[in-house]
């Protein structure tokens, strides 16, 4: 059973069917060299450890030739110390996958119109639960480059920016905001690698105003095991507590996602409460958080109310067959140009020429764009340590405040306001040429085009 990470009440009489799930771990010992390598087949026997480990996306020899560098890194926090090859790769960078969570922002409004506090916790997790649909996509995102951002505007009256405010260590900030509420998010993470898999441990503070009654909440969710990363077939996970508070109020949200048990056991489930001040369970909530969530009125047991019964919440909206990348129907209009507003900053993720490369399937231009784009912002810092400057975001202010998560301070980055001024102009303009990836060079340096004034 995971520990209680965010200080409150517990998983409730759920979670106590965790102790009959343990993970299928098996070990690599028929073939030379990968003796006691750890592959995870959630949906394996106990004897295919050598099969699984042949499978996955890479070439044989790519894979060994990498194994052989990473070893060294295993114990260690490969966040931001190891270049990754583009085959793992998705076209889209970790600024755009922030902005998935905006899919079922319609939760939001219906949390902010509901006057029962528990049934407001209830929407509200559950809009943070329908991102990892997104997040279980086994390709990695592109690390932003420092003053990269994404804007999004086209849905359910959102207005989204985000911006990469960090190189070492690497945080993101973002803001999103429409009549029902402001998202405001620090985001930066801690990893430890483990060979072939790797733990994600999100050092990062969420925080979510609902407008109608001034209602804050600040979120604390599970980490993340990326499991069979270079062996086998890649798969994510997330056991663990998410922990969603009124900070208002004190009621509070526990949900305890399941580990993966034999042959795929408790995959996806995601069981809890909704408690009030005191760590009463006044709703319980149950579902698969790749497919939909219910909830029910209980009792201060736990138990069912009588009379009651299961009513769903949310759904997964149905995806694309067959994707390339996993990607849903929403996660496209993330990656066009579609969700662009008018005068688009030319730092924007869509802009990037290795991104780009990669969604239109070229892997050896996107592997060069990638190593030219990270010299760029190496040639960069050199020139701003030459001038004794540091790096200043442009939409976010950083602050003196400190916060303390599960695994570790985080640096707290506001919303300084100046992009709705920026994009309130933008709007009034009747002269500016959409821009689009033939017209505009990505451009998120501080001091120019680096390449040109090196």
């Amino acid at each position: 059973m995971a520990q209680n990470q965010g200080g409150g009440g517990g998983g409730g009489f759920f979670s106590s069917i965790a102790s009959s799930f343990s993970s299928f771990k098996n070990q690599v010992n028929g073939l030379l060299g990968y003796e006691g390598l750890e592959v995870i087949n959630p949906e394996g026997g106990t004897d295919d450890a050598e099969v699984e480990a042949q499978r996955g996306r890479w070439k044989g020899e790519e894979r060994d030739s990498y194994w052989r560098s990473m070893q060294k890194y295993v114990g260690a926090d490969i966040t931001s110390m190891v270049t990754l090859p583009v085959l793992i790769f998705e076209p889209m960078t970790m600024l755009q996958k922030m902005a998935e969570l905006m899919e079922y922002a319609h939760l939001l409004e219906q949390a902010d119109s509901c006057e029962d506090p528990y049934m407001r916790l209830v929407y509200t997790a559950s809009w943070f639960i329908s991102v990892y649909y997104a997040l279980q996509r086994t390709w990695k995102p592109f690390n932003p480059i420092l003053g990269e951002t994404y804007e999004m505007v086209n849905h359910c009256g959102i207005t989204f920016i985000a911006e990469q405010v960090s190189h070492h260590p690497p945080i993101s900030a973002a803001h999103a905001e429409n009549e029902h509420f402001v998202y405001d998010i620090t985001s930066k993470v801690k990893t430890k690698f483990l060979g072939n898999s790797v733990d994600v441990y999100p050092l990062g503070r969420t925080r979510l105003k609902l407008k109608k009654d001034g209602v804050i909440l600040e979120l604390v969710p599970p980490p993340t095991k990326v499991n069979n990363l270079i062996f086998g077939r890649t798969w994510i996970d997330s056991p663990g507590e998410m922990v969603l508070t009124n900070l208002t109020s004190g009621d509070k949200v526990v949900l305890y996602f399941q580990p993966c048990g034999w042959f795929g056991a408790g995959r996806y489930e995601v069981d809890g409460y909704v408690y009030n001040s005191e760590e009463e369970p006044k709703i319980l909530m149950t579902g698969k958080w790749n497919e939909s969530m219910s909830y029910q009125p209980c009792d201060s047991e736990g138990e069912p109310l009588p009379n009651t019964e299961l009513t769903q919440v949310w759904k997964v909206a149905e995806a694309p067959a067959d994707d390339k990348f996993q990607y849903t129907h929403f996660a496209h209009k993330v990656n066009s140009f579609n969700t662009a507003p008018k005068k688009l900053l030319a730092s924007d993720s869509r802009l990037r020429p290795d991104r780009y490369a990669l969604e239109m399937g070229d892997m050896s231009k996107a592997g060069s764009e990638k190593s030219i784009l990270e010299e760029k912002q190496r040639a960069e810092k050199r020139i701003r340590e030459t001038k004794g400057k540091e790096f200043v975001p442009k939409w976010f202010d950083m602050t003196d405040q400190i916060a303390p998560t599960p695994w570790g301070d985080l640096e707290i980055y506001e919303y300084n306001g100046r992009y709705s001024k920026h994009r309130a102009e933008a709007d009034k303009s009747s002269s500016v040429q959409d821009v689009t990836i033939a017209n505009t060079e990505f451009n998120p340096w501080q001091y120019g085009n680096v390449a040109e004034t090196d």
